[in-house]
């Protein structure tokens, strides 16, 4: 059966990540099992799985390989017309911001996946008029960056409802049979 204030609040936040949040924070798990986390474009599929591709130099490749486990959020200013009439614990005089939180595991794309992912997304940005970052072709692509794939797990999206009402729901899971430390990660 289908919740329309579910269903509502989902729609809304799809259109929030791809029209207005921007940045995401993307965080993973250091070598002394540590958050670290940091802000970088990444892109939410309507499945709630998330898109990543960046530089082939960052230490967070090197943190998926070791523990797949990551956290994507996209925050962002209240909802128009949003209120908070009756804060639970505190009330700071402020409306809370709106946040999509994916958690789930990465998994490393193939090259002709990162080169296909890259110049979907690239194309897109283009065409709004975004053009300063550097337009690579697929050798480049393949050469520099690194596609990661994040399988959801769990979602979770609050300022989407109605008052403080946050929405919280498990996807099926990708062979969570194994930890993380046991799941293979090819080179890229």
């Amino acid at each position: 059966m289908s919740d329309p204030q579910l269903d509502a609040a989902r729609a809304a936040a799809l259109r929030f990540v791809a029209e207005e949040a921007g940045f995401a924070q993307v965080t993973t798990i250091d070598r002394y099992g540590f958050p670290v986390a940091r802000t970088m474009t990444a892109f939410l599929n309507e499945d709630w799985s998330v898109d990543l591709v960046q530089r082939r130099t960052h230490a967070r490749l090197a943190q998926l390989r070791r523990d797949p486990r990551t956290l994507v959020a996209w925050i962002g200013g209240p909802a128009p017309g949003a209120a908070n009439e009756h804060p639970h614990v505190f009330d700071i005089g402020r409306l809370p911001p709106r946040g999509v939180f994916v958690r789930g595991t990465a998994v490393f794309t193939s090259a002709a996946e990162t080169v296909a992912c890259y110049s979907r997304h690239v194309s897109a940005q283009r065409a709004q008029g975004f053009t300063r970052a550097p337009l690579r072709d697929a050798d480049q692509v393949v050469a520099d960056l690194v596609g990661v794939h994040l399988e959801p797990r769990r979602v979770r999206l609050e300022g989407f409802g109605e008052g403080a009402r946050s929405f919280d729901w498990t996807l099926p899971a990708h062979d969570l049979r194994f930890p993380p430390e046991h799941r293979p990660q090819g080179e890229t």
